[in-house]
């Protein structure tokens, strides 16, 4: 039988234990497992290779994606890791061009090294991607919406090219989550997931996940996922798959209480602009709405403002919590320039659009009364602070 959503997520892959009728995944805590004759596995070995716990996370994980495999990880940039490392000396990578400081990170700092070139472009034109498409390019990284200005690429468009040449396409899909967006269903051959933001929500685990239809892809990045051991513990495994259970309901909320956010800075005075693709008036709202279920629970927005104020009204706000990552409960927030984007070389950020203005969102789940109330007060109390003020608050 085929289920819907939300009871696939409290049932994929964790089934009722079988020696104790437990109705929740057990928490394997083993590194290694009994075997009965030497170099006959028939079922688990050793945790890197296999686990128990790990196994049940991943198949819920390839359920929500609709996918037949799922690989956990133990870190999303373990899981960008793993995908990259499916590229060999001289490769080329086409990629969006405002996307997570980590990931420009290990892209530009680490596998350029090893001879992999990469080209960062606006996606959110496909003309754009198809006109860096080298005879070498092997890979397509889009992310939508991007961080942090939220920027949505078509996807079907763009897997359309790259399929096309074929290049493989790898959709991060951390903020639209699985429950809004469905990658591989408008055809990306892979689809990744920092599942410490929202599949999780909690603020409690590390992890990522990697996740394709394409059995040969599933293979070499079983393979890698074996070989470099970048793989989460039983614990891990087990608060990732608690998060999953309530991640409808929750992206739900969030959603709803981002629209308002949105809504109200869009009004505000003291904001220069706003990034959400839920607003009508976003470039590429019209793509947002036919590939995504709702818009996400980020929303990106430039104060009116030099350095000094950004950084006071960062030090006003109370209910809002000044932290990296993001997807928790709580309402997170973080300026991006020297946060999440601090390893991007300042004129690289500053051509794709990030100011040293830019504050990021991430709404929780709180009254979003109470958000705005706080965004409100920090915005007032910030308006015309002198800069002799700054200095000394």
């Amino acid at each position: 039988m085929s289920y819907r959503f939300d009871t696939r997520a409290i049932h994929a892959g964790q089934p009722d234990d079988a020696v104790t009728g437990a109705v929740t995944t057990p928490i394997y805590q083993t590194s290694t497992f009994r075997q009965t004759e030497p170099g006959v596995n028939k079922g688990f070995c050793y945790a890197r290779t296999g686990h128990p716990t790990r196994s049940a996370l991943e198949e819920n994980l390839a359920g929500l994606e609709g996918a037949r495999h799922g690989l956990a990880f133990s870190s999303g940039m373990a899981a960008i890791h793993a995908v990259l490392s499916l590229l060999r000396q001289g490769d080329h990578v086409v990629s969006t061009q405002d996307l997570y400081g980590g990931a420009w990170r290990i892209f530009t700092k680490v596998f350029a090294r090893f001879g992999i070139e990469f080209t960062f472009v606006d996606t959110t034109s496909p003309a754009n991607v198809e006109a860096a498409i080298r005879p070498n390019t092997k890979l397509l990284w889009l992310e939508t919406p991007s961080n942090p200005l939220l920027h949505v690429t078509d996807i079907a468009r763009c897997s359309a090219i790259a399929r096309g040449s074929r290049i493989t396409t790898a959709v991060d899909n951390t903020f639209a989550t699985p429950v809004l967006q469905q990658p591989l269903l408008l055809g990306a051959d892979i689809v990744v997931h920092s599942t410490t933001k929202y599949i999780n929500g909690h603020s409690d685990v590390i992890g990522g996940a990697v996740i394709t239809n394409d059995d040969g892809l599933y293979e070499e990045l079983k393979f890698l996922q074996n070989a470099v051991g970048a793989v989460p513990g039983p614990q891990d495994c087990y608060l990732v798959l608690r998060g999953v259970k309530t991640l409808g309901l929750r992206i739900e909320r969030h959603c709803s209480n981002a629209e308002l956010v949105a809504k109200y800075l869009l009004a505000h005075d003291r904001v220069r602009r706003v990034y959400y693709p839920g607003l009508v008036d976003q470039p590429n709202h019209a793509v947002a709405r036919r590939q995504m279920t709702r818009f996400g629970a980020i929303v990106s927005f430039e104060l009116d403002a030099g350095i000094d104020e950004t950084r006071a009204f960062t030090r006003r706000l109370q209910l809002w919590t000044l932290a990296e990552s993001l997807g928790s409960v709580k309402s997170l927030f973080c300026h991006p320039a020297t946060m999440t984007h601090a390893s991007v070389e300042p004129d690289v950020r500053r051509s794709v659009g990030i100011s040293d203005s830019l504050i990021r969102l991430s709404v929780g789940l709180e009254d979003v009364r109470d958000l705005i109330d706080d965004l409100e007060q920090g915005l007032a109390r910030t308006a015309g602070v002198p800069h002799s003020e700054e200095a000394v608050a």
